[in-house]
């Protein structure tokens, strides 16, 4: 067992689960925080319903988030130490600030606007949630510098072999944190417009299916009463207008990425051609877009590449807006790599065992190609459940079909996929180099680090595995807990947050429904 692919694989584990909250807490945030200002400037109590079910949506993921997060700092001291004493000096100013900051700020008034409520005026109140939400993105703007440091390192000089920061506002402002931030956060916005899509739909579901809406013989929506408080037609507001500002946000969602997604592949092209050229699987220089290439499932090199199907041009219009400027292929780029940074690891102390291994510059072509078509993949069909669902709810509620229902709901893991895929496909396309050379500067003036020599030299792989199978059942309870409780919360509805609506004793949707539940409140605490 290899101490480094352990180390990779209980990193990468533990980051994706985490990452799956990540978007979701930012992206809904927004909705809930904007939400919660309309109720105070309109008084409209639909609004005041969206708020809090959606808001416990919100904490929900939160919670949960926060207490995966965790880990993530305690991983660099245990797992990566060598990784962490290098580059330490630099890499912990923006960690810093996203713990001491926007984190402290993020937390306060979070909680302020979860015990705030009936105890602070309805505009400070709804100025806390904001605050938080504000302090959450700022959060995610600190990782992303730290991130894309490691991506595009800036700022620095060089003493006895080890980054010094000498440039805070290089960091801050590096170009690679800039466009991935605007990515980052547009994808957030498309998570949150899925997420309110498939669950208004399936709430407008099944007012439908319990016959409380009804349709005219022109097929627009007929909105009813079911006499049971909650499911009124203020219900079907809080249901239509969350579907509909779904539909919203997911679109922009999709073009913001389209777009700052199309600013990182330029801007990849320049820092790491490799990490281009593998997610291309183009062995030569070329301005062609593969649509479907077939290689060997652990291909590191062209010997066993068999282009299907390309576009000519399109991927010179996504490196240089143009269609016949060649882009470098990999049978280019890793003699270059080789003759710069060498064709074997070193014999110095940190890579231990692994001294003198060959050094594969070329990441793994079937994760980085297929990775970066299924984060497009994903992302487009979220935008095309958006178009479709604006469409066939154009005459005000959902048709009655069970299985278009079921894909509404299900839908919801599309830009979440699409994350998560772009996650992995940045990261995994970045090595051999746990942090990559930065080629603006002089060869001599370039910081970099390898992978293998991060790792930390004490821990024993057997140490590593036993911590990656804990942690990866720690994190499958988690996430069970967590899908229960939005499950059962989506399921009991508005009621929920406000048993005021109904009496203690009733349901909030039928009680012959199998699906149905008591109307407790599952985060009674927060309001």
């Amino acid at each position: 067992m290899d101490t480094v692919e352990i180390a990779r694989w209980q990193f990468g584990t533990t980051t994706v689960y985490h990452f799956m909250m990540v978007p979701l807490t930012l992206g809904l945030g927004m909705v809930v925080a904007i939400l919660n200002l309309m109720w105070v400037r309109t008084g409209k109590e639909e609004y005041l319903r969206m708020t809090k079910f959606w808001g416990k949506l919100y904490l929900i993921n939160f919670i949960m988030g926060v207490a995966t997060g965790l880990v993530q700092e305690f991983q660099f001291g245990m797992a990566w130490s060598e990784y962490s004493r290098f580059v330490g000096d630099v890499f912990g100013a923006p960690l810093a600030m996203e713990g001491l900051l926007a984190f402290f700020v993020e937390s306060t008034f979070l909680g302020l606007w979860i015990f705030g409520w009936k105890k602070l005026k309805p505009a400070i109140h709804a100025l806390c949630l904001l605050a938080a939400v504000a302090a959450s993105w700022l959060s995610a703007f600190f990782i992303v510098i730290a991130n894309s440091w490691m991506q595009h390192p800036v700022g620095y000089d060089i003493v006895d072999g080890r980054p010094i920061l000498n440039d805070v506002m290089a960091v801050l402002t590096n170009n690679t944190a800039i466009v991935a931030i605007i990515h980052t956060l547009f994808g957030s916005v498309a998570v949150a417009g899925s997420f309110l899509l498939g669950i208004a739909w399936y709430k407008l579901w099944k007012r439908r299916s319990q016959g409380i809406d009804t349709v005219d013989e022109n097929g627009y929506v007929v909105v009813g009463d079911s006499g049971k408080g909650a499911q009124d037609k203020k219900d079907y507001a809080v249901w239509f207008r969350s579907l509909r500002i779904g539909i919203l946000i997911g679109v922009i969602g999709f073009l913001g990425t389209a777009f700052s997604g199309h600013a990182q592949a330029q801007l990849m092209i320049h820092q790491q051609p490799l990490k281009m050229a593998a997610a291309e699987a183009a062995c030569h220089d070329g301005t062609a877009f593969s649509v479907l290439t077939l290689s060997d499932p652990s291909a590191r090199n062209c010997s066993n590449v068999d282009t299907i199907f390309e576009i000519p041009g399109l991927l010179s219009f996504l490196a240089h807006d143009n269609f016949h400027t060649d882009v470098k292929g990999i049978n280019t780029l890793q003699p270059e790599y080789e003759h710069m940074y060498g064709t074997n690891l070193g014999d110095e102390p940190q890579y231990g065992d692994r001294a003198g291994e060959d050094i594969h510059y070329v990441p793994l072509m079937i994760v980085t190609y297929w990775g970066f078509r299924l984060m497009i993949t994903f992302g487009g069909l979220a935008a095309l459940a958006c178009a479709l669902a604006w469409w066939l709810t154009r005459k005000g509620t959902v048709p009655q079909s069970k299985w278009l229902m079921r894909l509404a709901v299900f839908g919801i893991l599309a830009p979440f996929g699409a994350n998560v895929t772009g996650w992995v496909f940045t990261e995994m396309g970045r090595q051999p180099f746990v942090v990559a050379p930065n080629p603006d500067l002089p060869l001599g003036q370039r910081i970099y680090m390898f992978t293998e020599a991060a790792v930390s030299p004490n821990v024993s792989a057997g140490e590593l595995l036993f911590s990656l199978i804990s942690l990866v059942l720690i994190y499958a309870v988690l996430m069970v807990v967590e899908v229960f409780l939005i499950a059962r919360y989506v399921r009991t509805g508005v009621v929920a947050s406000m048993p005021e609506l109904v009496t203690p004793d009733k349901d909030d949707d039928d009680t012959n429904d199998p699906d149905s539940h008591k109307n407790d409140d599952v985060l009674a605490f927060a309001y």
